[in-house]
């Protein structure tokens, strides 16, 4: 099984020290040049980092859909891979309220901070998976018991900026969700994320915003972190700005849509 490639890059600089002829000096000259181009080209790669609030200016929204107009096609089917296996009795998941422990996220000009927002609907969902008898872990963003962490499912919480954009069209309104782009796990990790499309998608309303998914997302910090055989999926719920009143008015419905996609990923269907 291929293992999680690392984000991070580094490197030792070496010298040249010493005296000898000049052949000598200028082909150790041009070794240390094209050792210092071969590392530079190592960078090419976005090391995973703490994920701030993702700009949408620079993609176009997705057009926003009536919750009553919502049609099977609109969201990402759900496939299930060959030879999985419905879950039998309880499962074990990680649920990370996104900045949690570590800073206030995307923040709004009356001071309603994302981190607020995640860590809400986070305890929700952890709330509604052990009322079915799972084990689940309420995580915090860099929480030591990521190292390894190994289960069904890790799934990060996150909602997107709370800045106006008054001159996008349409104005940025949605929800995305993404995996590690190099997964030990592909096939379940697809699985996750078509889940939480389709399930959170229906019980929202919202339409999909996956344009603006960036390497933050698919490089985000914890798919490095937990056990590469636990599937692990990031999801930002929807925009502090025009979907607000869904995410603080109706957390219960954003928290289910959650719950809907974890268990249909644990269900195997």
């Amino acid at each position: 099984m291929a293992g999680r490639k690392s984000g991070h890059a580094s490197y030792v600089q070496r010298g040249v020290g010493g005296a000898g002829p000049t052949i000598t000096r200028v082909i150790v000259l041009i070794t240390c040049v094209a050792a210092i181009h071969a590392v530079a080209q190592g960078f090419e790669e976005p090391p995973p980092a703490p994920v701030p609030a993702i700009d949408p200016t620079a993609v176009p929204a997705a057009p926003a859909v009536d919750p009553d107009d919502r049609v099977a096609g609109e969201l990402p089917e759900v496939e299930e891979p060959e030879g999985t296996e419905p879950r039998q009795g309880p499962a074990r998941v990680g649920i990370i309220a996104g900045h949690w422990g570590y800073d206030s996220g995307a923040a709004c000009p009356d001071g309603l901070e994302e981190v607020q927002v995640n860590l809400d609907v986070a305890q929700r969902v952890v709330q509604s998976l052990r009322a079915l008898g799972h084990t689940v872990d309420l995580l915090e963003e860099f929480d030591p018991r990521l190292t390894g962490y190994s289960g069904d499912a890790v799934v990060s919480i996150h909602a997107d900026s709370c800045q106006p954009f008054p001159e996008a069209t349409p104005p940025p309104t949605g929800f995305k969700v993404a995996s590690l782009v190099d997964s030990a796990v592909p096939e379940e990790e697809r699985l996750l994320v078509s889940c939480l499309y389709r399930e959170y998608g229906a019980r929202t309303g919202l339409p999909t915003h996956d344009t603006s998914i960036t390497g933050h997302m698919t490089y985000y910090h914890a798919f490095y972190q937990i056990d590469e055989g636990t599937p692990a999926a990031i999801i930002e719920m929807g925009f502090l700005w025009l979907d607000r009143e869904l995410l603080t008015g109706r957390a219960d419905l954003v928290a289910q849509g959650i719950v809907d996609g974890i268990l249909c990923f644990l269900g195997g269907h």
